[in-house]
């Protein structure tokens, strides 16, 4: 996930907004933060927006390290921070956007006219142009994400009572095979969002208020216009993307049903058809591959238990730490060797991570990355451990003195190994695209920035990982090559309908089609529908279970991951080919291939400067998103899974309330072209 546009967003895009604890809430100012200058008279377009980009760039520095801190030093000062660069940003916002409707119709160049479109589109939390409704909006924003972010669950009384915040309750779901623990750590969990439920109703009212006031229909409709195409033209794009996989998912839900009702029994191992929440993994079901040990197809094929090869390494350091320690280290001792050993784990990861993009022909990661990048836990605070990646500069004034950094608690496992490799993605994405004017530094659309270092996920075949040390020989096998393929689709294929349902839900909060009083009824309905999960427990009005999941807060759009599961084996297909690449695609690796480096590189360069359709083109010969590639990637597998269930029962029913947005195409002008 990416801290970027943060500004242009607010919160924004792509990116992480401060999760801060939050003890006490302050009053709403009757005064709005200094507004940008007023345009100057006799000024063009193309001034106006060279103003923007000078301005935009200066005050970015500023307020992205308030939101660094408020991310990773959790209080009451670092929230007052970011709830007031928030709302200082968003009123500067407002302001730019205004000066910029007096260019409505004038002649400008193409590359102004682009910017002018993308500065009324850049944020996902616009904001009333009302200065004490505005800073309402940033207050709202900063509490929920503090509820998140200090979330914990809470059991037992006095010197009994223990308190688990999220990475413990998910530890729970990921390595414990015992119903009733799971359960309650993935119940513990929801109710951290409870209190955000009122909040999120006035959120809604806000941004949609914004949204109006920039002249669409409500936030969603402003969401859907940021693709280079209409609202309607991206709703039935992502419906019909969708139909293209959907039988894929169909078929490994069928399997894994199977698979939970022989471990559990089939009164636990299925509700009503469907997949039980706490049983999947996973904290909001979008990745199953902590199911390996349900789900393995053959056991021990193609071994490729990166898990344990990563905490053979961590065992490993932490030999050599403790040896630094003496021969008789007393406990602080012990657990400075274990911090140690931990910290060396992580930043090893991390250059194994570097070295593939490296081997691309992209630079090394500026010395600032590694000396401020949050890798672990710290111990003196609470932090935001959800991992996401940060540009602190812009590249600096001229677009040659970048500052970069993610933030994580890395932990020597496979899920977070990738995700390192997904966070460098951003990381690179930035450092291509920093020489562009600052309205054009995001991706060519949200979901490109997502899928970059996913992209590279794809290429980590089990040749590449035994060239790296992480895995040993490997024989060639179907059995070995389902394996592969099961692993993959179990992070990839798992996620698709999730990646759907969240912003589906959040279309039909803001167009009013889902009323306050039914929120967690349509979520379940949603859930449901595309991806045939349910809870195990009632969930009533009296729960806010989408709040539980980081982006709902934190105000993240999430289309994008659902074009991005996409776009990543479009581009894997299309790096391949540039590699001269001529065998089955799940096979193909193009780490240390400098043509495909190269081409990669070019496609990053673009940022957001012309339309996606024309990026896409370069890198892939197409200007449509196009699920083949997936459906290409995964045929041994999808062959598979079609014998294996033979004789069951597959798919299942969802509710007849389940929800359903079709967006109304005549509900606002469309965004058009540029």
């Amino acid at each position: 996930m990416k801290q970027r546009h943060l500004l242009l967003a607010l919160a924004v895009s792509a990116c992480v907004l401060s999760l801060s604890a939050c003890k006490k809430d302050g009053e709403a100012p009757t005064q709005a933060a200094t507004p940008a200058p007023a345009a100057t008279k006799g000024e063009t377009a193309d001034q106006f927006i060279a103003r923007v980009n000078d301005e935009y760039r200066k005050m970015y520095p500023e307020l992205t390290a308030a939101q660094w801190l408020s991310s990773t030093y959790i209080n009451d000062d670092s929230q007052l921070l970011s709830a007031k660069g928030n709302e200082r940003y968003l009123t500067q916002l407002n302001s730019w956007i205004a000066q910029a409707k007096k260019f409505e119709g004038q002649e400008m160049t193409p590359a102004t006219a682009r910017a002018i479109q993308l500065l009324k589109l850049g944020t996902s939390m616009p904001a009333p142009s009302d200065p004490v409704k505005l800073a309402e909006l940033t207050q709202i924003a900063t509490r929920m994400e503090g509820m998140y972010g200090a979330g914990s669950y809470c059991t037992g009384e006095g010197d009994a009572k223990v308190c688990r915040q999220l990475g413990e309750l998910e530890d729970v779901l990921r390595t414990s095979r015992d119903y009733d623990k799971q359960l309650q750590a993935w119940e513990g969990w929801h109710t951290i969002s409870k209190p955000m439920r009122p909040e999120y109703q006035r959120f809604a009212e806000l941004v949609n208020q914004g949204a109006s006031e920039l002249g669409f229909a409500d936030a969603g409709e402003m969401w859907r216009s940021g693709y280079d195409m209409t609202p309607v033209e991206l709703a039935a794009e992502t419906d019909r993307l969708w139909g293209q996989v959907m039988p894929l998912y169909e078929q490994l839900h069928c399997f894994t049903r199977t698979k939970l009702e022989a471990t559990y029994g089939a009164d636990k191992g299925q509700v009503n058809g469907m997949l039980p929440a706490h049983l999947m993994g996973n904290m909001w079901q979008q990745d199953w591959g902590n199911l390996w040990d349900v789900l393995q197809p053959y056991k021990g094929a193609g071994d490729l238990d990166i898990t344990a090869a990563l905490e053979t390494q961590y065992q490993q350091n932490f030999s050599a730490t403790r040896a630094k320690a003496g021969a008789n280290p007393d406990t602080a001792a012990l657990f400075n060797a274990e911090r140690a050993a931990h910290l060396q784990t992580a930043k090893q990861m991390t250059e194994r991570a570097q070295d593939f993009y490296m081997s691309l022909g992209m630079p090394k990661l500026p010395e600032n990355y590694w000396q401020r990048t949050q890798f672990i836990k710290p111990l003196d605070r609470d932090v935001v451990c959800h991992a996401s990646a940060w540009d602190m500069s812009m590249g600096g004034e001229n677009g040659t003195d970048p500052s970069v950094r993610t933030k994580m608690c890395i932990k020597p496992n496979e899920e977070d190994f990738t995700t390192i490799y997904h966070e460098l993605g951003h990381i690179y994405y930035y450092l291509a695209y920093n020489k562009l004017p600052p309205l054009f530094q995001t991706g060519a659309h949200d979901g490109f920035h997502e899928a970059i270092g996913d992209t590279i996920v794809l290429s980590m075949t089990p040749d590449y990982l035994k060239s790296i040390g992480l895995v040993g020989e490997q024989q060639q096998s179907n059995e070995a090559l389902i394996n592969a393929q099961m692993r993959m689709a179990l992070a990839k294929v798992s996620f698709m309908p999730f990646g759907l349902m969240i912003d589906r839900w959040r279309w039909g909060v803001f167009d009013g089609s889902i009323k306050p009083e039914n929120y967690n009824q349509a979520w379940w309905d949603l859930k449901a529908k595309y991806q045939g999960v349910a809870p195990a427990s009632a969930r009533g009005e009296e729960f806010f279970d989408p709040g539980a999941k980081y982006h709902v807060p934190g105000n993240t759009p999430y289309t994008r991951y659902f074009l991005s599961h996409i776009l990543q084996f479009q581009f894997y297909k299309g790096l391949c080919d540039a590699a001269g690449y001529k065998g089955p695609l799940y096979n193909c690796s193009f780490y240390g291939d400098k043509v495909a480096g190269q081409k990669f590189w070019a496609m990053l360069e673009k940022g957001a400067s012309q339309p996606w359709q024309a990026t896409m083109k370069e890198l892939t010969g197409t200007e449509q998103m196009d699920a083949s590639a997936v459906l290409e990637y995964f045929a041994p597998l999808q062959e598979w899974l079609k014998q294996q269930n033979q004789g069951q029962t597959c798919g299942w029913k969802a509710p007849a309330t389940a929800t359903v947005v079709t967006p109304n195409p005549t509900a606002a002008t469309p965004a058009k072209k540029s």
